[in-house]
């Protein structure tokens, strides 16, 4: 089988990962956690996720159904590192949802005209009307983040989006659009094996870019201006929720309890619609730690 990329994942593991994520990666089982510091020790068990899940998903058509009757805007802003999980967890929200009242956005490289626009203009064409849900699976944080790791801006327009970013999104909420942010962070060892499984599989090839494989040796690039973004962004009335997505599964379920547990909507059942698990999903605290 021909691997993408020529094989470059594999090549990085063997010959530039640091010692202690190849060590972590092969002294690990199936549904052991690589990262000492992640507060589990395994996955948590598959009956137990899909009981909680579907009864989070029926949370979920509920507030479609409440958002569609009374015109709520609801933006859900998906952010993280690379093979975080955030398209699994889209997926997950999404699946039992009218794509016509719940829309997935995820933006290519920008046009040749976009690239004239004002930065936030092509963002602002794809947010809900009345009645709509729009998941952002990445989002204007690119300039933040990626932009900032990879050249793909000078100094002058990440400084500028930083300016407008806090009254960008102070109108959004003005607005009433109900708006959440959430950034999935993966830790190294981790990422790196979730990489290694999608160059082995075939059906998972077309996750991967050229900025996944680039991206592997950036990880102190990333960490550095994933803490510059949060720092200037993370804002009362637009805060961060940071979630800890080691393991997919309580990522999935912190996820959608994040959403749920600030809106309200009829028949909400609030012991179902609670706070996430608190040990992988809170403020900047989770990223510090």
């Amino acid at each position: 089988m021909d691997l993408p990329f020529d094989g470059a994942i594999s090549k990085f593991y063997a010959d530039e990962a640091p010692e202690d994520v190849r060590k972590a990666i092969e002294g690990a089982g199936k549904d052991d956690m690589l990262d000492p510091s992640y507060p589990y020790a395994e996955e948590m068990d598959k009956d137990d996720y899909e009981d909680e899940l579907e009864a989070l998903q029926l949370e979920l058509v509920k507030l479609q159904a409440d958002v569609k009757a009374t015109g709520k805007r609801v933006v859900v802003v998906f952010e993280g590192r690379d093979a975080a999980g955030k398209g699994g967890t889209i997926k997950r929200m999404r699946m039992n949802l009218n794509p016509r009242v719940a829309r997935v956005v995820a933006l290519p490289k920008p046009s040749n005209r976009e690239q004239g626009e004002w930065y936030f203009q092509r963002y602002v064409s794809h947010l809900p009307t009345e009645g709509e849900i729009v998941l952002f699976d990445r989002s204007w944080y690119n300039r933040g983040v990626v932009e900032k790791v990879f050249g793909f801006c000078d100094e002058a327009e990440r400084a500028a989006f930083f300016r407008q970013l806090p009254e960008f999104e102070h109108m959004l909420v003005d607005e009433g659009i109900y708006f959440v942010k959430l950034w999935l962070n993966v830790g190294r060892a981790e990422q790196l094996r979730r990489f290694m499984a999608r160059e082995q599989d075939p059906l998972k090839h077309w996750k991967l870019s050229s900025i996944d494989v680039q991206g592997l040796s950036r990880w102190q690039a990333y960490s550095d201006a994933i803490s510059e973004t949060f720092a200037k962004s993370h804002f009362p009335y637009a805060p961060w929720t940071i979630i800890r997505s080691d393991d997919k599964k309580r990522a999935r379920l912190a996820a959608i309890k994040t959403v749920l547990q600030g809106i309200d909507y009829d028949k909400k059942i609030h012991d179902v619609a609670c706070a996430p698990d608190p040990k992988i999903a809170g403020g900047l605290d989770i990223w510090e730690s």
